[in-house]
């Protein structure tokens, strides 16, 4: 009886902790993302803003129009280490991302430095924070509540793949146009996918024809070793250490947030002159239509004032 009761007391004990360790458990994650939630709330102040995500792509015989992205420039000055802000319509990733020396220090990290569990989406410590390399790298933590880039995983369906072809980069004095042209499911130590420092036409040739050969879905694009390329990456389950990647190239645009282009207050001050010019000609068009309607009216009160006179 004494063993049956010691053992019962265990078992109770046992499924105890089992129910606090997990209610536990819960509490820490629900947490952190409200943690991450309140953190990005804050960092919304400086998401680039735009009319409209269709970038005017820059013809190929012109040289790119300078602009500043004043949000851009108000995030760095804020955070040093902020390089960037990266949007990609209808799947919640609305995010600066940022660089440190290493590719650990944002795992965990907010912008402030401070921990946060679903730290900070980061670009690859090699790359160049103009975009100036062949191949640049953004890592971010494909989170469970959908936050970061855990909503990369609906590009793994080919629907989605194909109506979600764009995104946006906006740094402080220029913008890219993502064109998405693959995903797939990569090894993390893949040789190809995740080295920078692709130099030679051939390298970058090889780099695209490799991308082609191991995506399981795939855009045909216009895409040559002339061009810049952009890998989004995170973690993904279909195998241990899986990461799934989101491959675009990159198209400089004359998109911005519309705070100091001279451009912008060009095309404002000639949509104005033009409004004015179309109001002025229906108010013509309407004056001498009550004219010419009206002109035997005019001309019988013209007569009876003479005779009055």
């Amino acid at each position: 009886m004494k063993v049956k009761r010691f053992l019962f007391g265990c078992g109770a004990f046992v499924l105890i902790a089992i129910i606090a360790y997990s209610g536990y458990r819960l509490w820490d994650i629900n947490r952190n993302y409200s943690a991450e939630a309140a953190f990005h709330s804050q960092l919304l102040q400086y998401k680039p803003k735009i009319q409209t995500l269709v970038a005017a792509r820059v013809a190929d015989n012109s040289a790119p129009v300078p602009h500043i992205n004043q949000a851009v420039t108000d995030l760095q000055g804020k955070y040093s280490d902020a390089v960037g802000w990266l949007t990609i319509p209808n799947t919640g990733i609305d995010y600066p991302f940022a660089q440190s020396a290493d590719n650990d220090y944002y795992l965990h990290r907010d912008l402030d430095g401070n921990y946060l569990a679903a730290g900070t989406i980061f670009m690859d410590y090699r790359c160049g924070k103009d975009f100036s390399g062949f191949n640049t790298i953004i890592f971010g933590h494909h989170m469970k509540n959908g936050s970061m880039f855990g909503t990369l995983q609906r590009f793994n369906n080919q629907a989605f793949f194909e109506a979600n072809k764009t995104g946006v980069i906006f740094l402080a004095d220029k913008t890219y146009e993502i064109d998405f042209m693959a995903f797939a499911v990569v090894n993390p130590n893949d040789a190809v996918i995740y080295d920078p420092a692709i130099l030679s036409d051939e390298g970058k040739t090889a780099f695209l024809d490799y991308v082609k050969s191991v995506a399981r879905y795939y855009r045909n694009v216009d895409v040559s070793a002339d061009d810049k390329i952009v890998v989004l990456s995170t973690c993904n389950y279909e195998f241990q250490n899986a990461r799934m990647v989101l491959i675009g190239k990159l198209i400089e645009s004359k998109l911005d947030d519309g705070s100091h282009s001279q451009d912008n207050f060009i095309e404002k001050s000639r949509d104005k002159l033009l409004f004015y010019a179309g109001l002025f000609g229906q108010l013509l068009l309407i004056t001498t239509g009550f004219l010419v309607n009206h002109r035997g009216s005019f001309s019988h009160l013209h007569k009876g004032a003479k005779r009055q006179s």
